[in-house]
C-alpha cells in the first residue's frame, strides 16, 4: 500500500429497495460484458420433476465476479476448517446450473 494514498474509509448502507432472500438454487449466465447470478428456490414435488422459482437476478462485472469467487473460496475454506468438509450430492456435480 502506498502511504501517500491511504485507503478510503468504507461506509455501508442499505437502499430502500434492499431485500434478503433464501436461495437453494443459483444459475450463472455469462456474456462478454457481465455475469448474471439468478437466485431461486428449488423444490421437488415428485420424483420426476424439480421446480425452481427464480426470485432475484444480480449482474456483476467480470472483475466483481472474480472478487466474489475469491472471497467465497476463502470463506468456504474457513467454514470447512471449522465445521468439516462439505459434500455435494452427485446430481449437483453435473454440468449446467447449480441447484
Amino acid at each position: 500500500m502506498n502511504p501517500s494514498h491511504p485507503q478510503p474509509k468504507i461506509q455501508l448502507s442499505q437502499t430502500p429497495e434492499y431485500r434478503e432472500i433464501y436461495s437453494n438454487s443459483v444459475q450463472v449466465r455469462v456474456s462478454v460484458w457481465d455475469f448474471q447470478l439468478v437466485f431461486g428456490l428449488a423444490h421437488q414435488d415428485t420424483a420426476e420433476q424439480v421446480n425452481v422459482n427464480n426470485a432475484l437476478g444480480v449482474y456483476l462485472s467480470p472483475q466483481q465476479a472474480k472478487a466474489l469467487w475469491n472471497i467465497l473460496g476463502q470463506n468456504l475454506a474457513q467454514y470447512e476448517q471449522t465445521f468439516g468438509t462439505l459434500a455435494l450430492e452427485p446430481q449437483q456435480m453435473s454440468k449446467g446450473p447449480v441447484h
